[in-house]
């Protein structure tokens, strides 16, 4: 007999391929990401910045978070500039990460936009895959790791891939800023 028998729903997803999950696994990477997203530095600009936030790292601890981070695609050399005889790296991100919590209540307060929400998503799922389903199945059964699994979560993430590229493209041409802005 069991002790306990819960449905324990699905709350959260987080969507990344295994190099940039492992190269998440330790939380000053995910600082430098942080630090680098907004402005280019070189190595020795993080490791001051990571001291300031009180993070004491040696200088080639540093740079090995960030060939870590380069090594997964999240970080890239932005700039070079000549220095006393050598060259001088700045690094930046080209990952944006959200490690927030929303405040408690915000379930309530948000339910009729998250309602609103829900319903255009399906609105939109459904056009989607009316236009580009076939694209989709294509796709996901190329991800398809053997003959014995299902294509489901793989178009699920196919799905959750483009919502955040479309995000992405809206935030990188500034759409998103300016319907951000005229909502104030």
């Amino acid at each position: 007999m069991a002790l306990l028998k819960s449905d324990v729903p699905i709350r959260e997803v987080v969507t990344t391929d295994p190099e940039k999950a492992k190269a998440l696994e330790n939380d000053v990477r995910a600082k430098i990401i942080d630090m680098l997203a907004d402005e280019e530095m070189t190595i020795e600009g993080i490791h001051e910045e990571l001291q300031r936030r009180g993070e004491d790292k040696a200088e080639t601890t540093v740079r090995h978070h960030v060939n870590v981070l380069k090594d997964a695609g999240m970080v890239e050399i932005a700039r070079l500039e000549e220095a006393g005889g050598g060259t001088r790296k700045y690094y930046k991100s080209n990952t944006r990460m959200f490690s927030y919590d929303l405040p408690e209540g915000s379930d309530q307060t948000l339910s009729a936009a998250q309602e609103h929400t829900t319903e255009e998503l399906r609105t939109l799922l459904e056009s989607l895959y009316e236009t580009h389903g076939d694209d989709i199945e294509l796709v996901a059964e190329e991800m398809k790791p053997c003959e014995y699994c299902g294509t489901q979560h793989y178009e699920e993430f196919i799905i959750r891939e483009l919502l955040n590229r479309a995000l992405l493209e809206l935030g990188e041409t500034g759409d998103l800023d300016d319907v951000l802005s005229q909502a104030r």
